[in-house]
């Protein structure tokens, strides 16, 4: 019956405005061209690692799958989002239909809640590692990989399909446009007439929820190995723990800070302003962020990189 009325919401109505991030700015077309290459170097970036550690035997182990598999999350994340408001900005066009509004909604909230667990993921596979080295590769094989990343794929799609079509199925008879460059559960939510209120206490639970699991695995894993690595005697091992561990932490914090602001601050803390410049942070920066964060301080993808790198004039000289 929901999806009924979800139905019968959106084929009645007109589609909706996206107000969007350019209308803010007093130089549209220098900002266009800036998230333009951003976005170029998100794809390039993330394309590159996840290429690098499919062909590279060296990268063959789970913490590089995972980190493959986060590039992969990053790749989808920021396409969902950047090419429609970059080509509304080109053509004119700054409308979306309620189909097209509710597709990116899912796809958008399914990634984001996807990259939630796959971080605590990547914290155990790290303190199983650095904790018990002897029986790490017992305890993370290929095959508890793929099932840690289709868990993680799972949960994210259940608040995919748990959040959008009971936003979606909402009313929307006041203004329809939407203060936000892609269709936003809280952006879109304001737009109905309706109470929401009910909603809103119901998806604040699920957002404690779905941060509280995956930040309390983080929280204990690092315990770990804090403690493990205290009584390290090798300075070489320190070293080496704290450089994996601190460039994990600052992908844990960039991406978990915003989600906090979004889903969790109360709603006097919000403005559209706020809300869009928090947004551009993680759903366009971070994508970019995470593979300079894990290639530049990575002895052995740097080391893959300028294997690949010279693999056309080793080529040549073989020939020759």
């Amino acid at each position: 019956m929901k999806n009924m009325n979800w139905v019968a919401n959106y084929t009645g109505q007109s589609d909706f405005i996206l107000v969007g991030i350019f209308s803010q700015s007093n130089h549209p077309a220098l900002l266009c061209v800036v998230i333009f290459v951003v976005f170029l170097m998100a794809l390039t970036g993330n394309g590159v690692l996840i290429l690098l550690i499919h062909f590279d035997a060296h990268l063959h182990s789970p913490m590089y799958f995972f980190i493959s598999q986060l590039s992969f999350m990053d790749v989808m994340y920021i396409s969902v989002t950047v090419p429609k408001m970059l080509i509304d900005q080109v053509i004119g066009i700054n409308k979306i239909s309620a189909p097209e509004c509710g597709m990116q909604m899912f796809l958008y909230v399914t990634l984001a809640g996807s990259e939630v667990f796959l971080l605590a993921a990547m914290a155990y596979d790290r303190s199983v590692a650095i904790c018990y080295p002897l029986h790490y590769p017992v305890l993370i094989t290929h095959k508890v990989c793929l099932l840690l990343a289709s868990g993680c794929w799972f949960l994210g799609s259940v608040d995919g399909f748990m959040l959008t079509p009971i936003t979606m199925t909402f009313p929307f008879c006041r203004s329809r446009e939407i203060h936000h460059f892609f269709c936003e559960v809280p952006a879109v939510m304001k737009l109905s007439c309706s109470d929401t209120s009910l909603y809103e206490t119901l998806m604040y639970l699920c957002c404690v929820l779905m941060l509280l699991i995956p930040v309390t695995v983080i929280s204990s894993s690092y315990s770990f190995i804090l403690f493990t690595i205290h009584r390290m005697n090798s300075a070489e091992g320190r070293k080496k723990a704290f450089a994996t561990c601190s460039s994990h932490m600052m992908v844990v914090i960039l991406f978990y800070g915003a989600a906090v602001y979004t889903y969790m601050l109360p709603t006097s803390y919000h403005t559209p302003e706020k809300d869009m410049v928090v947004s551009v942070f993680y759903t366009i920066l971070t994508p970019v962020l995470n593979p300079l964060i894990y290639s530049l301080r990575n002895k052995d993808v740097i080391g893959a990189l300028k294997k690949m790198l010279n693999v056309g004039p080793a080529f040549q000289e073989t020939i020759k």
